[in-house]
């Protein structure tokens, strides 16, 4: 289920939020049968857009990294999350092995890890903190803001398991998506529950997949409802062997933006929308979300300092061609984009990424952003099925939680896909 949070509210609206709150029992119905056959990953983040016309998932993160941006009154929800999520996995679990990015001290990443660690704690588990860096100190403090510290402590590997001195975890919590790929130290791991596994980092996982998995979704939920998947669905492309520096791979790239223009073109047509297309390239690979460039024109792929971009780029060579949508929410009116947080198959809150300096086409994922915690809605401003739409933020925020778990299940999907030790039926 989704909590009842106060959001923006400043977007335009269109019958997709009425249709989905009339449609409330037919979903969470739709939902509770899915996950009987498909399991949710650990925990997920999922980064949305509103245009009015469409409400999209436009990243979906697997190691999510700012549960420090939730506010303290969204944490019996997180806790209960995780209880459920444990008791699934490993029920008789004492121990938690929480293992962080190597090498990220920023105060925001920190409280994220304190975060967790609060959670799994309520949780009825011991936590401690694991470093991936070889030959690390025996206790690495962790500073925090307020001047507390976080004990990081070297791993230790003996046969069949990792934990640290004194300490077996029965789980371990991966909080990096190695982007580095994966150390020696995390392979081979057979006797304990490692999560995400292996296969949801960046050395296997892709946008390109992801999106696949999310449209075979948008689908099925489309049909349910009654209603167009375009609604919820961003279109892509993807290309690999592309090399910005020497042109390489540039035409498929050239061919793809000019299909999906035409594709968004016919549907803005055919909805009456007035919006000029664009769409995003962006690294098929890679945990950042940051776009690597706009484009509303096949040509303008000629106009790009191509020099640059492949600086920008830092080696991308597979890249996922996805069609832009602007978000129109605004927090103190700056541009801003909701991020929903879930836990096992739970909604447990979600903040707005603030981003002043950015225009409502543009990735707001990059220096300068902020985070705007969402609160909970006062009693009285609790939803009531058969409300106006638009009429309540509550309201907005369940169609959000709806598109966020769409993504997580999405994710479920694309896992299976690429699990190495799934069985093959070819």
């Amino acid at each position: 289920m989704v909590p009842h949070l106060v959001t923006a509210l400043t977007g335009p609206i269109n019958e997709l939020e009425a249709r989905i709150l009339e449609s409330m029992p037919a979903i969470e119905r739709w939902f509770r049968l899915e996950w009987m056959e498909h399991t949710p990953p650990f925990y997920t983040a999922v980064d949305i857009r509103n245009a009015g016309y469409k409400l999209v998932p436009v990243d979906t993160d697997l190691h999510p990294r700012g549960f420090g941006h939730l506010t303290p009154a969204m944490l019996p929800l997180a806790v209960q999350a995780a209880m459920a999520a444990i008791e699934k996995i490993c029920p008789e679990a004492k121990n938690l092995l929480l293992i962080p990015e190597s090498g990220n001290r920023e105060a925001g990443y920190v409280e994220n890890l304190q975060r967790l660690v609060q959670i799994f704690t309520q949780a009825g588990l011991n936590v401690r903190l694991g470093s991936l860096v070889a030959g690390s100190t025996p206790v690495e403090p962790l500073v925090l803001p307020d001047g507390s510290e976080l004990a990081l402590e070297p791993l230790v590997r003996t046969r069949g398991r990792l934990g640290l001195k004194n300490f077996d975890p029965c789980t371990i919590l991966l909080n990096t998506d190695l982007p580095e790929g994966v150390p020696q130290v995390l392979q081979g791991l057979y006797e304990q529950y490692l999560l995400p596994p292996l296969h949801a980092g960046w050395t296997v996982r892709r946008k390109s997949q992801h999106f696949k998995s999310y449209e075979e979704v948008a689908k099925k939920f489309a049909k349910l409802l009654g209603m167009d998947p375009w609604l919820i669905h961003p279109m892509f492309g993807q290309c690999g062997q592309v090399d910005f520096s020497s042109r390489e791979g540039l035409d498929c790239v050239r061919g793809n933006v000019d299909a999906l223009l035409t594709k968004i073109r016919r549907k803005h047509k055919e909805y009456g929308i007035g919006e000029k297309p664009f769409v995003v390239v962006k690294a098929d690979a890679g945990g950042r979300g940051a776009g690597l460039v706009t484009l509303r024109d096949a040509k303008d792929l000629d106009a790009l300092d191509l020099a640059a971009q492949a600086r920008a780029s830092q080696g991308v060579h597979e890249v996922i061609i996805q069609e832009g949508v602007p978000t129109y929410e605004r927090v103190d009116d700056a541009v801003a984009e909701p991020v929903v947080y879930m836990m096992d198959r739970y909604v447990v809150g979600g903040f707005y990424r603030v981003h002043a300096g950015r225009g409502i086409d543009e990735s707001l994922s990059s220096p300068g952003s902020g985070y705007a915690p969402l609160a909970f809605a006062e009693s009285h401003h609790l939803p009531r099925l058969g409300g106006k739409p638009g009429a309540s933020a509550p309201n907005r925020f369940y169609m959000y939680g709806v598109v966020g778990r769409l993504a997580m299940l999405a994710a479920s999907y694309e896992l299976e896909a690429t699990d190495p030790e799934a069985e093959s039926y070819d």
